[in-house]
């Protein structure tokens, strides 16, 4: 794969963290970063497809859990 430059800003705690995690596990901060970036894209997308099949079950069951609440 590819590898591209990009420039950010970041909290300066956070650096820290990121840099200590790196030293600590052996990765380099790109690979941290990478990694996060990932991981946090995977958890966006699948939030909405999940979130509409949490409505659809809602829907279809609305008053079998009304009763299950009572």
């Amino acid at each position: 794969m590819a590898m591209q430059k990009f420039a950010t800003q970041i909290d300066e705690e956070v650096l820290a963290e990121v840099r200590t995690t790196a030293k600590e596990t052996g990765q380099t901060i790109s690979k941290l970063v990478q990694d996060a970036l990932v991981e946090h894209l995977r958890r966006v997308r699948v939030r909405p497809p999940f979130r509409r099949a949490m409505a659809e079950v809602l829907d279809e069951h609305c008053e079998l859990l009304k009763r299950l609440a009572r």
